[in-house]
């Protein structure tokens, strides 16, 4: 009864709930500090994952069973079977880039391609597959036979129409990537959520762990959502009920 143990349930929670989040706690004076952090180191693996990513996917396509394309897809296969902590090589033996910290551009590098490897190489295969059965359709036929530029044709009507698979798997992907970050946060010393969760673990630190836990999964509802929001925006045939 002290404890507020026989309350139920939704009280119990709405209790916990106020008590972790309040204004001078101990676990949002943590999160307030850490999670810019991983956000930054997130948006950072998002960005490198669309911008090498899609381009690879649209242009295999496009050079379907040609050397590129064999290349490329050889890579993805290597980039979604290795473990994305690899890339600590090229820090270690190289020394190309800081192993660790979060202050400079230069220490977000690793990181950042360390989280953004296997998601590259996945939705690149997703990309050529969506981009291979959108090409064939008759409306890009037509489009050429009316003599639209092959830019246009590819990049304003083909690679559109074959976003919304990417955008099924990249919106959740967000998400689980600051999930993942957990893990290489702690190998690269990057002061964020996920060492703080890896911390708050050994140290038995409750009010932590429920905190970043909470946080992590409101972070996937809401990448959820706008997945499903942007379908309506790329193609407008889509209804949301």
């Amino acid at each position: 009864e002290e404890r507020g143990l026989n309350d139920p349930i939704l009280v119990q929670s709405a209790r916990t709930m106020k008590e972790i989040f309040a204004e001078d706690s101990y676990v949002r004076i943590q999160l307030g500090v850490r999670l810019p952090k991983t956000i930054k180191l997130t948006l950072a693996a998002g960005v490198v994952t669309l911008v090498l990513a899609l381009p690879i996917g649209v242009w295999a396509a496009i050079k379907q069973n040609t050397l590129f394309d064999n290349v490329s897809m050889l890579i993805s296969f290597f980039g979604v079977s290795m473990p994305n902590f690899w890339l600590l090589l090229f820090a270690l033996y190289l020394g190309w880039f800081p192993t660790s910290g979060s202050q400079t551009l230069s220490s977000l590098v690793l990181p950042a391609f360390t989280l953004a490897f296997g998601n590259m190489a996945f939705i690149s295969r997703i990309t050529r597959s969506s981009m291979l059965e959108t090409i064939r359709q008759d409306y890009i036929t037509t489009a050429r036979a009316k003599g639209v530029p092959g830019f246009k044709v590819i990049f304003g009507h083909a690679l559109k129409n074959s976003l919304i698979p990417v955008i099924t798997y990249f919106g959740p992907m967000l998400a689980y990537i600051v999930t993942g970050a957990i893990i290489v946060e702690q190998i690269f010393a990057v002061p964020g959520i996920g060492r703080a969760f890896v911390n708050s673990i050994t140290g038995r630190d409750y009010p932590l762990i429920m905190g970043t836990t909470i946080i992590l999964a409101c972070l996937i509802i809401i990448m959820n959502l706008v997945s499903d929001l942007l379908y309506k925006i790329v193609d407008p045939r889509i209804e949301l009920d």
